[in-house]
């Protein structure tokens, strides 16, 4: 009771005659305005790793392209492959870096090739792989991989999909011989998501592009996972500019891609953080086995 009483005056000492009123005009208000975010020129990579990665790796570029060109360019995060496709066809992304199975899909929304990569390797193509665990003792061959579980990295994606479906076609195995075929869930980071799930023992086979088990070489013991085969290169990803984008803007970007220069240090750290070896300039027929090998599988 004693505790109660205290507390009581303390509230009401508070609470004199001298304390002045406020009043308040509800008739008066302000109205606020949500400030507009700056314009930019958008700049997305499509989302085959985690947006950490995808940011991690570009980061030095997308600051290297605005200190040559003196453009806005602002580096954005789709969530999914379909994501990123729609979003170039809305004229939400202007500059997209894809894989060329995607490219394809972006052309048709009358976006234009203007560069491409050159990989580690040294050469302006890439592979898929298929991979498995070390110690399966199972699956010792393509054929092995009949009735097996199959993950993939998404319907989209040229080294973690189309690429090894037509390495399965030329050896006589069809969708319907898998007993399974399933895409990494949720978004971004699809190529470890594979890896991971092969790792675990979810799946018997996993399909990624050419260099996702450096990425992941952190997450999994490298000796655990054993690469069953690769398929035949074909043309690197690419940078496109969705329709209607300034070609000026266009041609400011690639001349800046163009002079990076790999034999001076710092620009050779941007290419190397970026997984590649230099930019080199593209034309929309550079991809034209990608369109045969979708037109072979009768993919739509």
């Amino acid at each position: 009771m004693l505790a109660l009483l205290l507390a009581v005056a303390l509230v009401c000492g508070g609470c004199g005659d001298d304390e002045p009123i406020v009043k308040v005009d509800l008739s008066k208000r302000e109205r606020l305005m949500v400030p507009e975010p700056k314009e930019a020129i958008t700049y997305a990579y499509l989302p085959q790793y985690s947006h950490t990665i995808s940011f991690q790796r570009h980061r030095a570029l997308l600051e290297y392209l605005r200190t040559t060109t003196g453009l806005p360019l602002r580096q954005i995060f789709p969530d999914t492959f379909d994501e990123h496709i729609k979003m170039v066809q809305r004229g939400e992304i202007d500059i997209s870096y894809s894989n060329p199975f995607v490219y394809l899909q972006l052309a048709k929304a009358g976006a234009t090739a203007f560069a491409r990569s050159v990989e580690p390797s040294g050469k302006p193509d890439f592979r898929g792989q298929v991979i498995c665990r070390s110690d399966n003792p199972t699956i010792n061959s393509l054929a092995d991989c009949k009735g097996k579980r199959w993950i993939a990295v998404d319907p989209g994606s040229a080294g973690g999909y189309l690429f090894p479906l037509g390495l399965f076609y030329d050896h006589g195995i069809k969708l319907q011989d898998f007993a399974e075929v399933d895409f990494a869930p949720g978004p971004g980071g699809k190529q470890e998501k594979v890896v991971l799930a092969v790792h675990a023992g979810a799946y018997d086979i996993g399909t990624i592009r050419k260099g996702t088990l450096d990425v992941v070489e952190s997450k999994i013991h490298r000796d655990d996972i054993r690469v069953l085969a690769e398929t035949r290169a074909y043309p690197g990803w690419v940078y496109s500019a969705r329709q209607g984008l300034d070609p000026k803007v266009v041609e400011a970007v690639a001349n800046a891609m163009f002079a990076l220069d790999p034999s001076n240090p710092a620009q050779a750290d941007i290419l190397k953080a970026a997984g590649m070896q230099r930019i080199i300039p593209a034309r929309d027929v550079d991809y034209d086995p990608v369109r045969a090998l979708v037109q072979t599988l009768g993919i739509q």
